[in-house]
């Protein structure tokens, strides 16, 4: 009888053992999850513009076609542009390579062939490594024939 319950003894601190194993387990892993402060910690690049839109008006044609969009990396890891595409080969894009740090500003230059009569909207696509991914812009306006 002796014997019987040491057995049972035995099971029942092996299962208490247990158990207190997997609850030690669990909140070490719930302990690690992410949090809502934990956000601020990862390092994350944030694009934004001064202006999403550029409006030209109405322009003469042949007249000057580039305009400018301004931005500041408002995250705190390095910005960079990868790419920029429009969507016609009369809107040519030109902007740094070069990373934008914290804080920093850039410029993205557009340049619209200003040949073209009539209105104009055109979308010029940022694509970078910024949370959000990929940022449209739009160009617009009017050209008029030359007096």
């Amino acid at each position: 009888m002796f014997a019987f319950i040491l057995i049972i003894k035995h099971f029942i601190m092996k299962r208490t053992l247990n158990i207190a194993i997997l609850v030690v387990l669990a909140l070490s892993f719930f302990n690690a999850a992410p949090t809502e402060f934990d956000k601020y910690d990862s390092k994350i690049a944030i694009i934004k513009f001064k202006t999403e839109i550029v409006d030209y008006g109405t322009i003469t044609q042949n007249s000057e076609g580039t305009r400018l969009f301004t931005f500041t990396n408002t995250g705190n890891a390095p910005l960079l542009i990868t790419m920029v595409k429009t969507t016609c080969g009369c809107t040519v894009p030109s902007y740094s390579k070069a990373p934008i740090l914290p804080g920093e500003t850039g410029e993205l230059n557009i340049k619209y062939d200003t040949k073209r009569l009539g209105a104009f909207t055109k979308t010029v696509t940022v694509m970078s490594n910024a949370e959000g991914g990929n940022k449209i812009l739009k160009i617009k306006g009017n050209i008029i024939a030359e007096k």
